[in-house]
C-alpha cells in the first residue's frame, strides 16, 4: 500500500482538524444549557405522515413469528430472545435493528399481531436506550433513519394505541430530534450526513412547534446538497446508487413541504431534478444501475419507483455526464456506459473502484458485459477483489490495479475502508459519426508505476449491433521501449445470465443472449481466451461466470482491435 503524499498528508491533517471541531460543536451544542434551541422534547403531535418508497415485504412479519430476523443480509435465530437483546450477527444487520426501517414489512403484513410487534419493540427500544448514550443506536445517521422510520409509519405505532405506548414514542422521539439536531455535524461524510440531515428537516416539518428550527434546518441541509451533489447530478462518491438511496428520502421530504404549504427550497428542488436526470442516464437496458465505483444490488423495484415519482422531474439526459465521469452511448436497443473520470476526493473514496475506461453494454433487457460490481455485505477479502481493476471490462497492465488503495487509519476510520489513488488525469471525448457514435478516452493510472498510459477507443453503430473496441498502450508522451515486456489482459466480463462458447481458431467466441440470439467476439492483437469470472453484485452473493480475456506482452508500445457484433 503506497505512503501518503504531502497533498495527501495536508488533507488528512485538515481533515482530522474538522472532525474534532465537529465533535467540539456537538458536545457544546447537547449540552444540557443549549438543548433548548432545538425544540420541545416531546413530539406531541405529527402534522402530516410523510410516504415511504421502499420496498416492503410481507413475508417479513412470517420469519419473526418463528424467531428469525433477517436484516441487511444477515439472519439472527432469536430463540425466544428479543432482537435487541441478541448477539448481531453483523454490523450492517445491528445498524438496520436499530434503524427501525423493517417498520414498513410490519405494516405491509396488514396483521394486528405483526402491529402489536411492532410496537412492542419500539416501546422497548425506548426503554432500553433511554436518555441517550453512545454505541450504533446514537449514530447520527442511525438516529435519523430510526426518525424517518417512526414518522413514516406513526399510524402503525400510535394510531389507537394505549397511552403507554403513545407517550414512550413521542417522548423518545422528541428527544431524539434535539440530539440529532445538536449530533449531525459527527456523522459521517457522504450520504451518512446528508440522511442526518434530512432528518432533522423532517423531524422539524413534521413535529408540530418545531417550525422555528425549520430555517436553519433547511440551510444546512441545502448547503450539504450542494457540495455532494455535482451540477450533473452525480453524487461526489460517483456511485451511481448512492443517488438511489438518496431519492427514496429526499422526493418524499420533498412533497412534505408542499403538504404544509411551503415552497421546496431552492436548493433541495435542484438536487432531485440534477440526481434524477442522472439517475436516468446511469440505468441499462436491465433496469438496473451500471456496476461503477461501489454500485452493487439496486434495487430494480426502488429504481422504478424513484423515477415514477419523480415523473414529472429531472433535467434531460445528456450523453456525457462530465463532473460525474461517466460517457454513454445508445445505438437501436444497445446501451454502452463508460467510466471516464478519476477517483473521487480521499473521504469519499472509500468504496470507489479502479475501473477506469471500463464499460457495460446491455441489449434491450439484457446485460451482456458487466463489470463485477460491489458486494451487499462488507468482507475485505470480496471488497478488494470486487475493486480491482481486474474485476473490470478494461485494461489491467503487469497484474496490478489502475488505481492504488492508500492504508491509513484515519481515513480507513472516516470513510469506512481504504481510499484509492490514480488515475490523476483522465481524458474522454463522445462524439457523433456517420457510422453512431465515437468515445475516445486515455487515463494515466499505470504512469507512476510503468511510465505508461492505457487509451482505449469504443465506436458504437447507429443500429447498435456492431460495437468496435481499439486498446492502446503508449508512452505519455512518445512512444518508449521497457527493459522488459509487461503483460496485459483486457477483459470482458459476462452477466452470469449470458453463456459463451470455447474460442474458435480465427481468435473469437460466440455469445448467446437469454432469449437466444447469437452475437460474435473477435479480436486482433491478443490472444483470446475464455476464463471464469466472479460476479459480485448478485442479492444471493458472488457468483462464477465468465469472461473473454485478451492476453499478451507489450514493450512500451501495443494495440488490440477488438468487435462485438450481431445479426
Amino acid at each position: 500500500m503506497p505512503r501518503l503524499s504531502i497533498g495527501e498528508r495536508v488533507r488528512v491533517t485538515t481533515l482530522g482538524a474538522d472532525r474534532a471541531r465537529r465533535r467540539f460543536v456537538s458536545r457544546v451544542l447537547y449540552s444540557k444549557p443549549l438543548r433548548w434551541r432545538y425544540g420541545a422534547q416531546v413530539a406531541d403531535q405529527l402534522l402530516i405522515i410523510p410516504q415511504d418508497l421502499r420496498t416492503r415485504d410481507p413475508s417479513f412479519w412470517n420469519e419473526v413469528e418463528v424467531d428469525q430476523f433477517g436484516l441487511a443480509g444477515s439472519l439472527a435465530i432469536l430463540h425466544g430472545e428479543s432482537p435487541f437483546e441478541t448477539r448481531p450477527p453483523s454490523e450492517a444487520w445491528e445498524r438496520a435493528l436499530h434503524g427501525f426501517g423493517w417498520l414498513r414489512h410490519l405494516e405491509a403484513a396488514e396483521d394486528l399481531k405483526a402491529r402489536d410487534k411492532a410496537r412492542q419493540l419500539a416501546v422497548e427500544w425506548t426503554t432500553r436506550y433511554r436518555g441517550g448514550g453512545g454505541g450504533i443506536a446514537w449514530k447520527p445517521e442511525i438516529i435519523a433513519r430510526r426518525m424517518i422510520s417512526w414518522i413514516t409509519h406513526a399510524n402503525l405505532l400510535l394510531e389507537d394505541a394505549d397511552a403507554k405506548t403513545y407517550d414512550a414514542v413521542t417522548e423518545s422521539l422528541g428527544f431524539q430530534v434535539v440530539r440529532l439536531s445538536a449530533t449531525w455535524r459527527t456523522a459521517p461524510v457522504g450520504l451518512p450526513r446528508l440522511l442526518a440531515l434530512m432528518g432533522i428537516v423532517l423531524g422539524n416539518l413534521t413535529i408540530a412547534d418545531h417550525d422555528r428550527q425549520l430555517s436553519d434546518a433547511e440551510r444546512l441541509l441545502s448547503a450539504e446538497l450542494a457540495k455532494q451533489i455535482l451540477p450533473d447530478g452525480g453524487h461526489i462518491s460517483r456511485n451511481p446508487a448512492a443517488l438511489v438511496e438518496l431519492l427514496l428520502d429526499l422526493l418524499p421530504l420533498s412533497q412534505c413541504f408542499v403538504a404544509r404549504n411551503r415552497k421546496v427550497p431552492p436548493e433541495i428542488a435542484r438536487a432531485v431534478d440534477r440526481a434524477l436526470g442522472m439517475l436516468r442516464f446511469m440505468r441499462i437496458g436491465d433496469g438496473s444501475l451500471a456496476r461503477f465505483n461501489g454500485a452493487g444490488i439496486a434495487d430494480p423495484a426502488h429504481i422504478a419507483t424513484v423515477l415514477a415519482y419523480g415523473a414529472n422531474t429531472g433535467r434531460p439526459m445528456l450523453e456525457s455526464a462530465t463532473q460525474s465521469g461517466y460517457a454513454r452511448m445508445t445505438g437501436g436497443r444497445t446501451v454502452v456506459i463508460s467510466d471516464v473520470g478519476a477517483p473521487p476526493p480521499l473521504e469519499y473514496a472509500g468504496t470507489a473502484h479502479a475501473g477506469c475506461l471500463s464499460f457495460e453494454l446491455s441489449h434491450g433487457p439484457y446485460l451482456v458485459f458487466a463489470n463485477g460490481g460491489a458486494l451487499r455485505q462488507r468482507d475485505p477479502e470480496w471488497n478488494n477483489k470486487a475493486r480491482a481493476t481486474v474485476s473490470h471490462n478494461t485494461l489491467c497492465l503487469g497484474e496490478k490495479s489502475s488505481s492504488k488503495m492508500v492504508r491509513h487509519p484515519f481515513l480507513e476510520e472516516l470513510v469506512g475502508g481504504n481510499p484509492i489513488r490514480y488515475p490523476d488525469v483522465v481524458f474522454s471525448e463522445l462524439r457523433q459519426t456517420d457510422k453512431g457514435q465515437r468515445l475516445e478516452a486515455n487515463h494515466d493510472g499505470y504512469a507512476h508505476r510503468f511510465n505508461l498510459v492505457h487509451e482505449r477507443i469504443l465506436e458504437l453503430s447507429k443500429n447498435g449491433f456492431r460495437l468496435d473496441g481499439t486498446d492502446r498502450i503508449r508512452g505519455r508522451s512518445t512512444d518508449i521501449r521497457l527493459r522488459k515486456d509487461i503483460p496485459y489482459s483486457i477483459h470482458f466480463r459476462l452477466h452470469p445470465n449470458v453463456e459463451v462458447s470455447s474460442p474458435n481458431s480465427d481468435n473469437s467466441a460466440e455469445i448467446q443472449l437469454p432469449d437466444g440470439t447469437a452475437w460474435r467476439f473477435k479480436a486482433t492483437g491478443a490472444k483470446l481466451s475464455v476464463e471464469e469470472a466472479i460476479y459480485f453484485a448478485d442479492s444471493t452473493g458472488p457468483l462464477r461466470t465468465w469472461q473473454i480475456v485478451l492476453r499478451g506482452m507489450t514493450f512500451g508500445s501495443s494495440e488490440v482491435t477488438w468487435s462485438f457484433f450481431g445479426d
